[in-house]
């Protein structure tokens, strides 16, 4: 969850004065964005109870709740949107290039950090699955503070190194960004499923337009619910 300042001082009952104190002194997690703190709710509860600082009980309860409802695809594909002949000569510039054209809200997530978050993501291991397909993720999803899931695909203009087990250069990306780690996970789940697909594989590998492609993705989720 996306905190500010001031939602994390009722947090913790404490004044704002004393979070940027402990933003510069303390080592109290936070992300800087377009000039504004934000925090994760996760990470301030828990580094709050690492210093025994009290807070109300009932706030130390996680949201991800199993009664969270969980997205679709093809709703988080709506969200991400697909695109198409995007440049790259490297894993980097295709990166740099995929995060540019993203529909990301500008108030939320910051272009670069989530580069970053890509990159070193992709120095643990590639996130390429082979036949051409790589699914670029962070590692852990909550970092980002966005209000809800997105899954964006993008085509790339030639086909790169991404270091895959296949030995195949990739020419696929789907990017994962996720408000829970939860959510991250289902999506995850479902997308390495759905890649599976012969007929959703056919589509990406012929670039097909975007109607297609949801098409292919609301024919495997509808199987799935069956």
């Amino acid at each position: 969850m996306r905190l500010s300042v001031r939602d994390v001082a009722k947090l913790l009952n404490v004044n704002e004065k004393t979070i940027y104190r402990w933003i510069n002194g303390s080592n109290l997690p936070a992300y800087r964005i377009n000039s504004h703190y934000r925090f994760n709710r996760a990470e301030v509860l828990e580094w709050a109870t690492s210093r025994k600082i009290n807070f109300p009980v009932d706030l130390s309860h996680e949201f991800e709740s199993p009664s969270m409802e969980l997205p679709s695809l093809v709703e988080a594909l709506g969200a991400g949107g697909i695109h198409y002949r995007v440049d790259g000569t490297d894993k980097k510039t295709a990166l740099a290039n995929f995060v540019d054209v993203m529909r990301l809200p500008p108030d939320e997530v910051n272009r670069e950090f989530l580069l970053q978050a890509f990159l070193l993501r992709e120095h643990m291991a590639s996130t390429a699955i082979g036949d051409g397909i790589a699914i670029p993720h962070v590692r852990n999803p909550i970092i980002l503070h966005i209000t809800r899931p997105m899954v964006a695909l993008c085509f790339l203009s030639q086909p790169i190194d991404f270091g895959a087990l296949d030995g195949k250069p990739v020419y696929c990306l789907f990017a994962l960004i996720s408000p829970t780690v939860r959510m991250h996970l289902h999506l995850l789940s479902r997308l390495s499923f759905a890649l599976q697909d012969p007929g959703l594989k056919k589509v990406i590998a012929g670039q097909g337009s975007r109607e297609e492609i949801v098409k292919e993705f609301q024919r495997i989720e509808a199987n799935i619910q069956k």
